[in-house]
């Protein structure tokens, strides 16, 4: 993740804008501004950390949002913690130096960022470790975030798991909404692969046996088996193999931790897995600030 692209740096400004952060009035109003202190983040669960990045970005944005000199600041973390690394209850993450008002006034967007992303991270990481032992890998979806796709989809892979389309532009995938519109499979799929550009895989989404058997005929080069069972799943696969052995194979649908694994067993490339992104539940983080002479 580079932090330091205008693009991130453009979210996290808006996070400060929204909270209004610059013009913090109960902290104006009761800490000098003078005050120097130490913000100390600790995880009050075991997770997976995602979006350390962010904090000293936080702090140099409202550095120059600031109408009141806020001087240096300094993020120490323990080399063993970085994104991507599972903490325990009571581990300190990182720890900020620099003025009391200043980490006051930054401290919820940042543990906002930082929960929301951690969330991600570890429920990745569970349906990662779910599908262990096995050749599957778990992707994220397009379900994340307006505006924060960028950072969640990051977060994904944290957790260990693999990010598919980051946009509409990024791939070729029909779905049943194509289809019907596009005057069925057959044809939306010889459009698809008569316009593409050079080196695009052309994926598709089946729901049934007719549409599987389509799909393989038409030549897509990836198939999305959606909201089927694992016995279903297990069938079409056994067929992709068959007729096209290079054919790479993901399944999707209301996937949970449960049964995940009954999935990937089936021999499917790929699972995708919506609620990753729009279901995590926030990691729960805190931080002490503490005054700090130094």
């Amino acid at each position: 993740m580079d932090w330091k692209s205008k693009r991130i740096r453009t979210i996290l400004e808006a996070a400060l804008a929204e909270d209004k952060a610059a013009h913090d009035v109960t902290t104006a109003l009761t800490i000098d501004p003078g005050l120097r202190a130490s913000g100390t983040i600790v995880a009050k669960q075991p997770c997976i950390i995602s979006g350390l990045g962010c904090i000293p970005v936080f702090l140099d944005i409202f550095g120059k949002m600031s109408t009141s000199p806020v001087g240096r600041f300094e993020v120490i973390s323990h080399p063993e913690i970085f994104d991507g690394v599972k903490v325990k209850k009571g581990q300190t993450i990182a720890v900020i130096r620099h003025n009391a008002a200043a980490i006051l006034s930054c401290e919820r967007v940042i543990l906002n960022l930082m929960q929301r992303m951690s969330g991600i991270a570890t429920l990745t990481n569970d349906f990662v470790k779910a599908v262990s032992g096995t050749k599957t890998k778990v992707l994220d979806t397009r379900k994340t975030i307006p505006g924060l796709r960028a950072l969640d989809k990051y977060a994904v892979s944290c957790g260990g798991g693999v990010n598919h389309r980051l946009d509409l532009q990024d791939g070729i995938l029909i779905k049943n909404n194509h289809i019907s519109l596009g005057g069925g499979l057959p044809a939306a799929l010889e459009h698809a692969l008569k316009g593409r550009k050079t080196g695009q895989i052309v994926q598709v989404e089946v729901r049934t046996q007719n549409e599987l058997e389509q799909a393989i005929a038409g030549g897509a080069e990836s198939i999305l088996l959606d909201n089927m069972t694992p016995s279903q799943v297990k069938k079409a696969v056994k067929q992709i193999r068959a007729a096209a052995p290079k054919i790479s194979i993901e399944a999707s649908g209301n996937m949970n931790l449960k049964t995940v694994r009954k999935y990937a067993l089936t021999g499917v490339d790929f699972i995708s897995v919506g609620a990753l992104t729009h279901s995590a539940t926030a990691a729960d983080l805190s931080m002490r600030i503490t005054a700090d002479i130094y």
